[in-house]
């Protein structure tokens, strides 16, 4: 892996495609076990989650849906401060096991606006998947479940994660450098 440019930020390789795909197979045998015979929907957050989704998924070999929702804080390398819905939940999700997948949590202000419009339609139980989380970024009260690597607080790109829209489209994960 070498160093990426993307617009006008240089990133450096820090997350391998190996090591990503390890860990989400070992994300995908937990779930199947603690899923088994509860048809859980997966409920991806667009757009960062849908390699994170799609290499997950196509492990999981319970019965479950998988389902998107666009939800947005970001521009640049920093949170906006606004949470912007802009395609909405259309499954049914009241008495149902869900499970958020997210790319990464970073303050868990965007969840922390999503999760009481979820609760209040009823659902059996939430619980939040991530490929990456930021510990030390957490402003919110967010119970990450199940994460597939504790990162500290850098900004990243690759493997769905992107800078102002470009980026995502790489098999690894990279740092600013």
């Amino acid at each position: 892996m070498s160093n990426i440019k993307v617009l006008d930020k240089e990133f450096e390789p820090y997350i391998s495609e190996q090591e990503i795909q390890i860990k989400i197979t070992e994300l995908a045998k937990q779930l199947n076990q603690e899923y088994a015979g509860k048809k859980p929907i997966f409920l991806s957050i667009l757009n960062g989650s849908f390699l994170f989704t799609a290499d997950l998924f196509r492990q999981i070999t319970i019965e479950a849906e998988v389902c998107f929702i666009k939800l947005a804080s970001y521009k640049g390398t920093t949170s906006s401060g606004n949470v912007i819905t802009a395609i909405g939940l259309d499954a049914n999700v009241s008495g149902r096991d869900i499970i958020i997948l997210e790319d990464i949590i970073d303050t868990g202000k965007t969840l922390h606006h999503f999760l009481p419009q979820l609760e209040s339609n009823q659902p059996s139980s939430i619980k939040i998947a991530v490929l990456l989380n930021k510990k030390e970024a957490l402003a919110y009260p967010i119970k990450v479940d199940y994460a597939c690597f504790d990162i500290p607080n850098k900004f990243v790109v690759g493997y769905g994660l992107d800078y102002d829209g470009l980026g995502r489209n790489t098999k690894e994960i990279y740092q600013l450098k």
